[in-house]
């Protein structure tokens, strides 16, 4: 079954994730992305069976035939459907540069959640 759009669950909390994510948006002049904030609105986590602690843990995007990508993998199906980034994501397959990547991203990921929950956010 193929969806019509990637959807993006962000941290609209976060100010690096909230400004990273604005980058995307701006250059998503053909709405190809559908970006949700799931700190705004929590209960639409319900819909796709996935926990809040675990959406803020790491980059979640449902590609367009429905699959989950989490981590450096979610990158590139943004990438893939944004004009300007379409290179990158090529580049990081043609280089198998995936696995590199996801590992650095994970390490990051891991420190922002800590940080972002250092006092005490609740995620339920």
């Amino acid at each position: 079954m193929t969806m019509t759009r990637p959807v993006v669950l962000y941290d609209g909390g976060c100010p690096l994730c909230r400004r990273e994510i604005a980058h995307y948006q701006r250059l998503d002049q053909q709405h190809r992305i559908d970006w949700l904030d799931i700190v705004a609105e929590p209960a639409r986590l319900d819909e796709f069976g996935i926990a809040m602690t675990d959406a803020m843990q790491v980059l979640h995007v449902r590609d367009i035939e429905g699959r989950w990508q989490r981590g450096v993998a979610g990158f590139k199906v943004i990438w893939r459907e944004l004009p300007g980034w379409r290179w990158l994501g090529k580049l990081v397959q043609l280089l198998h540069l995936t696995p590199l990547l996801d590992w650095g991203y994970r390490h990051f990921a891991a420190r922002r959640f800590r940080a972002r929950c250092a006092d005490g956010c609740k995620l339920d």
